[in-house]
């Protein structure tokens, strides 16, 4: 057993395989040890009752990332869905990859022959440049690569930071990072500084919280030394140990908890479509520190 996966199996709540218990309402069958859970049992093109929201709220909190199989939902089920959780939101860069449809708050990810790049093709959290990030993010895909590809995967901030040596856990709190998107969006993209570790506001958990995207330097460290321990963390963040894999079916739903979880969309399948929406819930706080 590696000094990682040694480490992370005596923290909380790491490699449970537990089935999950006191759901009556839906269904939730994990995907992986760390993070990811499909939920059935539910039709998302009618309202939810109150005891499946609040199902699909401890779902959330639980596996961070969670997924819905063969639910051919309307931007209206898309954003009724997504209010169960606070207030959709708009994307904060000047400029994306992605298009807006006659709703600003559900923007079209769509990739074809024509596509040269897509969204999301790099490890990170959304738009974590924001002085308050997004909450969430419910991406829906209606059409797959006929042969496979274009899978999206996630990583657990918790996990990650589990797997920190206790020495290194300690010289990372109370540090901070500076996070900006000019390179990626453009002008007028905000930046913000973040701390380096955060608490999650449900769970309490600790987590790492900078992200290869958007993450530029720790503030309180010469700049060498910040360039150093960064590389260190995207490389721990990624490590397979901490992720699961998503793979796509037709009028398939994956909504992540960006506030804990790192994704990265795989551009695989070219010069194949993939296509589908995305909507993003606003966030309420930023980031806690530990």
């Amino acid at each position: 057993m590696s000094a990682v996966i040694e480490l992370a199996t005596t923290q909380t709540g790491a490699f449970s395989s537990a089935a999950p218990e006191g759901y009556r309402t839906i269904s939730v069958t994990p995907e992986s040890p760390r993070l990811g859970a499909v939920i059935g049992d539910i039709d998302l093109t009618r309202p939810v009752s109150a005891d499946q929201e609040a199902e699909l709220k401890r779902a959330l909190t639980e596996y961070q990332v969670i997924f819905f199989r063969d639910q051919r939902i309307s931007h209206e089920d898309h954003l009724r869905l997504a209010s169960i959780w606070g207030e959709p939101g708009l994307h904060v860069g000047g400029k994306t990859n992605s298009k807006v449809t006659d709703d600003p708050r559900v923007r079209i990810f769509h990739a074809d022959e024509n596509s040269k790049q897509v969204s999301g093709d790099v490890w990170h959290t959304d738009q974590s440049c924001a002085p308050i990030p997004p909450m969430g993010s419910i991406l829906y895909i209606h059409t797959v690569p006929p042969h496979g590809g274009g899978d999206t995967l996630f990583a657990s901030m918790y996990a990650a930071y589990e797997g920190l040596s206790e020495r290194m856990k300690r010289y990372l709190e109370g540090l901070t990072a500076c996070h900006d998107a000019y390179d990626v969006f453009g002008p007028g993209t905000p930046k913000a500084d973040h701390p380096v570790i955060a608490r999650h506001p449900e769970s309490g958990r600790k987590l790492i919280y900078v992200n290869r995207g958007f993450t530029k330097r720790i503030n309180e460290v010469p700049e060498e030394e910040s360039r150093g321990v960064l590389e260190f963390l995207y490389d721990h963040c990624s490590l397979p140990e901490f992720t699961m894999r998503f793979r796509w079916e037709p009028h398939s739903i994956a909504f992540w908890d960006n506030r804990c979880v790192h994704h990265h969309a795989t551009f695989d399948y070219w010069p194949n479509v993939r296509s589908g929406f995305r909507i993003q819930i606003d966030g309420t706080e930023p980031p806690r520190p530990a």
